[in-house]
């Protein structure tokens, strides 16, 4: 079931999602064949849920938006960048607890 306070974020919906928005954007850079990002996705749907309205939270499928990820430089996934005033300012590599997540979130707030 897809959680609606999560953004899927594409080549075509990037700069107004991310590059402009006006509060900090937590972006999860993900694929379907990834068990750790399949380990990761409630998580990031939890973040959704708890920081709606202080920042948005966004999914970029790496199969599907390829150019995204080589922008970014993603070498492995999954990778969770902030973005914040259009620019990436944080980025955890992995697995890591809820409260890693939160914290990277809150420092930008």
């Amino acid at each position: 079931m897809a959680n609606e306070n999560v953004l899927t974020i594409t080549n075509e919906n990037f700069d107004s999602e991310v590059k402009n928005s006006n509060i900090p954007v937590l972006v999860d850079f993900w694929a379907s064949w990834c068990g750790p990002c399949r380990m990761v996705a409630p998580v990031i749907d939890e973040l959704a849920d708890e920081f709606v309205g202080r920042a948005k939270v966004g999914k970029i499928n790496v199969d599907e938006q390829r150019e995204l990820a080589a922008q970014y430089k993603v070498m492995s996934i999954p990778t969770i960048m902030l973005f914040k005033n259009g620019e990436a300012v944080d980025k955890i590599v992995g697995v890591r607890t809820k409260q890693d997540f939160i914290n990277m979130v809150e420092k930008h707030l």
